[in-house]
C-alpha cells in the first residue's frame, strides 16, 4: 500500500512539473517567492535615453511599480499600445509604464526614433514614457534588457523577451516580480492584480 502511494505521488509530481513549467511560459506566472528576492545590481543605476533623445536614469521611476515593455509598431501585437495608455492614465499613480521599440523580432520596428514618436501619438496617443529604440535580445542588448534577463544582476530571472510586448514588472523597491509573455494583455487581471498588491 505503501509502495503505491510512493508511485502515486512520484507519477504526479513527474506529470505536473512539465505543466507547471509550461503555464510558467505560456502565461508568464512566476512564483510569489520571486517578490522576496533583491537584485543584486539596482536596475535604478542604469540609464537609457527617451525618444526625444533626453538620456535619463532609471532613479526617476523610484516610489512606484514600473511595467517595463519592449514594444513595435508593426507587430500582431501592437493593437496594446490602447491598453497600455489605458493603464497609465487608470493606474498611473501606482505604476510607470515605459516603453522600449525594438526591431529584434522579424524587423517589426524599422523606423527611426521620430517615426515612432510620430506613429504612437497619432494612432494612440501615448503619453506615457518612450524610450529610444534599443536592442534587447543577443550580444549587443541593452543594459536594461542585460538586467531584466540575468539572474546575476536582477536576482532570480533568466527569461528574455519572446517577442515583441513581453512584460517586465518591478516593485516600489527595484525588485523584479514578474515576467508576461506577449499574449498577457496589459489590463489583464494578472497584471492589474500584481499593480495593486
Amino acid at each position: 500500500m505503501k509502495k503505491k502511494i510512493i508511485r502515486g505521488l512520484f507519477v504526479m509530481v513527474f506529470f505536473l512539473t512539465p505543466f507547471l513549467l509550461l503555464r510558467s511560459f505560456l502565461f508568464g506566472v512566476t512564483s510569489d517567492i520571486n517578490k522576496l528576492i533583491s537584485p543584486k545590481k539596482s536596475i535604478y543605476d542604469i540609464s537609457a535615453k527617451l525618444l526625444d533623445g533626453k538620456t535619463v536614469r532609471l532613479e526617476q521611476f523610484i516610489g512606484k511599480k514600473i511595467l517595463l515593455v519592449n514594444v513595435a509598431s508593426n507587430c500582431g501585437y501592437t493593437y496594446q499600445y490602447e491598453e497600455l495608455q489605458k493603464l497609465h492614465e487608470k493606474y498611473g499613480d501606482k505604476v510607470y509604464v515605459v516603453g522600449f521599440p525594438s526591431n529584434d523580432f522579424a524587423f517589426q520596428e524599422p523606423g527611426s526614433d521620430s517615426d515612432i514618436k510620430e506613429f504612437c501619438e497619432t494612432n494612440y496617443g501615448i503619453t506615457f514614457t518612450m524610450f529610444s529604440k534599443i536592442k534587447v535580445i543577443g550580444k549587443n542588448k541593452h543594459p536594461i534588457y542585460e538586467w531584466l534577463s540575468n539572474p546575476e544582476l536582477n536576482g532570480w530571472n533568466k527569461q528574455a523577451p519572446t517577442w515583441n510586448f513581453c512584460k517586465y514588472l518591478i516593485d516600489k523597491e527595484g525588485r523584479l516580480i514578474r515576467f508576461y509573455n506577449s499574449n498577457i494583455k496589459p489590463m489583464s487581471e494578472e497584471i492589474i492584480n500584481d499593480i495593486n498588491s
